[in-house]
């Protein structure tokens, strides 16, 4: 195709190759269409909506127009023609554009590529297929957001876009993780009350020659009795005196530990209310896994520490957040026993699987309490 035309045509496998900062993409189909199936940076002006906003389409590029077969994008490429753009339409349309990436993924002619890829001169500088896709993950309790991303992922091309949503608040800090740990990139993290939106762009993991030395520690908090409690604080300011960095992953029995101390009304249903009722409420409330005596033994054991001098839990926690321990909660543990957000102390986070074993890959030490 020649650059002196005002309308023209681009095959599938021209378009696949382009740079698409080279050029304007103008996708006509409507907005639900997008959101399921689009392309980054295109400018999204549905067929249905009528021609007026045409005008607003930059004029600096050449504007390759689609809709979901191709006839419309025939008529809107006439349109903009005659008011002096260079416009050009894809041929079959986004479907045909979809299809011919689902076969490409499965492997395709290294030859036919670059005899594509030498042919056209619309896009100034050539690039393998990318593509992007959205993905549901709303309603999934962890680790099923993560594993859904990483399941989808696998086998697409580098620099594969997908943008995922969903409900569970330990998504925020899973899928940073996640791409962290798995060389992909978070292009965009949006956290709005009820829905954590992400754009993620694939990534091949480069390995490099520099061997970083992994210090960190990480201690997952099960137990929710005092003695053992007393002991992990200890552990964790130490490690944070040394300038380590320490993950405090609480999940089950251990969540109770991060609980104020004062009921703070919420809705729950009838078992999470038995539960909330059942389980100790803060750190005053914890009994000791040895010689409890009926609440007995954690009174004697405060007693003791008081009078030796030692920090009772509440200023070792209070240490531990001062010196930069990170306090996790385990959402999947909350959502089980029906403890909410509202009802943790001041500066705990939520988080996931992918969040525990992101902070273990780090640590030379990961304790299990």
């Amino acid at each position: 195709m020649s650059e002196t035309e005002e309308f023209g045509r681009i095959s599938v496998e021209e378009f696949s190759l382009l740079d698409f900062n080279t050029v304007t993409l103008l996708d006509l189909r409507e907005p639900d269409e997008v959101l399921v199936s689009g392309i980054e940076g295109a400018i999204n002006i549905p067929f249905s909506a009528g021609f007026d906003k045409l005008d607003s389409v930059p004029r600096d590029k050449p504007v390759v127009a689609y809709c979901r077969v191709g006839d419309w994008s025939e008529q809107v490429a006439e349109i903009l023609a005659d008011r002096g753009y260079k416009v050009y339409t894809l041929e079959g349309g986004f479907n045909a554009y979809k299809k011919f990436k689902a076969g490409d993924a499965a492997g395709g002619s290294e030859a036919t590529k670059e005899e594509v890829k030498g042919s056209c001169s619309l896009g100034q500088k050539a690039k393998e297929p990318t593509g992007s896709a959205f993905i549901d993950a709303k309603g999934l309790k962890c680790p099923g957001p993560i594993v859904k991303v990483a399941d989808f992922l696998r086998d697409k091309p580098e620099g594969f876009t997908v943008k995922v949503e969903a409900t569970e608040d330990a998504f925020a800090s899973d899928i940073k993780v996640w791409c962290e740990r798995t060389g992909n990139v978070l292009k965009d993290i949006e956290v709005e009350k009820s829905l954590i939106k992400a754009t993620i762009e694939r990534k091949d993991k480069k390995e490099t020659a520099t061997v970083k030395e992994k210090n960190d520690k990480t201690f997952v908090v099960f137990s929710g009795d005092l003695d053992k409690t007393i002991a992990a604080f200890i552990i964790a300011n130490g490690a944070a005196s040394l300038g380590r960095k320490v993950t405090m992953f609480f999940t089950f029995w251990g969540l109770n530990i991060l609980r104020k101390p004062k009921k703070v009304k919420v809705a729950k249903n009838f078992i999470e209310k038995m539960f909330g009722a059942m389980l100790p409420r803060g750190t005053t409330k914890l009994g000791l896994s040895r010689m409890n005596m009926l609440g007995a033994g954690p009174k004697m054991i405060r007693g003791i520490m008081k009078q030796k001098g030692i920090s009772s839990l509440e200023e070792l926690i209070e240490s531990a957040k001062a010196h930069g321990v990170r306090i996790v909660a385990c959402q999947m543990s909350m959502d089980i026993m029906g403890i909410r957000q509202e009802e943790l102390i001041d500066g705990v986070e939520l988080g996931g699987v992918a969040t525990f074993i992101g902070s273990g890959e780090e640590s030379d030490m990961s304790l299990f309490i």
